[in-house]
């Protein structure tokens, strides 16, 4: 297939959404996408994984590992993420990987977590994340979504910001949601107090969020060479999906991804070179995406600065 045919193929499949979000996107696409890393692209590389005892975190876990890294799971559960290990090592034998206790969405289990790393992170992949039926808080007083998926992953990145430029080629994911198109930056509501709350709505906005705060990190870490990227995995059949939209599952089902089609952005990411000369970016099936279909959607930079202003009062994280 040409490159202007495979262009063509994969804008259509995009814009059409459910096509290119679906098992028939990834299955289209992958056959003219970028190459995969050569084997053992990340040997004894750290990767340190959220959310990695099932799903996309899980998949990627694997993915990491097959590549050679030195896997971190970073897990609430650790029977789970202790369970998720032996599955990785019965797919990967021999492979490097280790549980680590950690609710990224307790800031004091985050600094924890952080303080007990030693060394270079070579790639952090910011997974965890939760659609909750009702508007919760956590003990630090942060609507649990927003802590999961933002407030959390942005103290753990600062504080790894060390370990990160102490590797030769350090790299940050968020894995947001093809769901955050739906939902502008909302900085002036960010615990969402206002209205009637809803799930998904909540979860659309804090992968905006996600989206933003890859792009304001990138541009924070540029000069100390650590890449900063987002993506979505598409629709994939994870326990998350089925447990918190069991609606949508049941009814996708047979178009759904499995978590390692979701995941394979991921873990391309994580090692191809082409990923490590662009920071910044919106990434799905290995290609970048724009961020915004509508212009009257995009954020201001005065609401993307209050957002990274918010993180920072909110997390207490100290400037490096």
């Amino acid at each position: 297939m040409t490159g202007v045919v495979a262009g063509v193929v994969d804008s259509v499949l995009d814009r059409a959404i459910a096509p290119g979000y679906s098992v028939l996107g990834f299955t289209a696409r992958k056959h003219f996408w970028p190459a995969d890393p050569p084997a053992g692209a990340l040997r004894g590389r750290v990767a340190v994984v959220t959310g990695a005892n099932s799903g996309l975190g899980k998949a990627a876990a694997t993915g990491l590992a097959e590549l050679g890294a030195i896997v971190r799971l970073v897990v609430r559960d650790t029977a789970k993420g202790e369970k998720a290990r032996a599955e990785i090592l019965a797919r990967v034998p021999g492979a490097e990987v280790r549980v680590d206790r950690c609710d990224v969405s307790d800031l004091a289990d985050v600094r924890k977590f952080a303080e007990g790393l030693t060394g270079p992170v070579d790639v952090l992949v910011h997974n965890a994340g939760v659609l909750p039926p009702s508007r919760t808080e956590t003990a630090d007083g942060h609507e649990v979504a927003l802590a999961t998926a933002v407030l959390g992953p942005f103290l753990l990145t600062d504080l790894l910001a060390p370990a990160l430029r102490a590797s030769a080629d350090g790299r940050v994911l968020f894995v947001s949601s093809g769901g955050m198109y739906s939902q502008p930056l909302r900085m002036d509501d960010p615990e969402y107090r206002e209205g009637e709350f809803a799930g998904a709505k909540a979860y659309s906005r804090v992968k905006r969020m996600q989206v933003v705060l890859a792009e304001l990190w990138a541009e924070e870490l540029r000069t100390d060479a650590v890449v900063v990227h987002s993506m979505h995995p598409g629709w994939a059949d994870t326990p998350g999906v089925s447990t918190s939209l069991p609606r949508f599952h049941q009814l996708a089902k047979p178009f759904l991804r499995t978590p390692e089609q979701g995941a394979d952005t991921v873990v391309w990411l994580a090692a191809s070179a082409e990923a490590g000369r662009e920071t910044g970016r919106f990434w799905h099936d290995r290609r970048v995406r724009p961020t915004h279909y509508l212009p009257w959607g995009k954020e201001s930079e005065v609401d993307r600065q209050a957002l990274w202003a918010y993180c920072r009062s909110a997390t207490a994280a100290c400037r490096r």
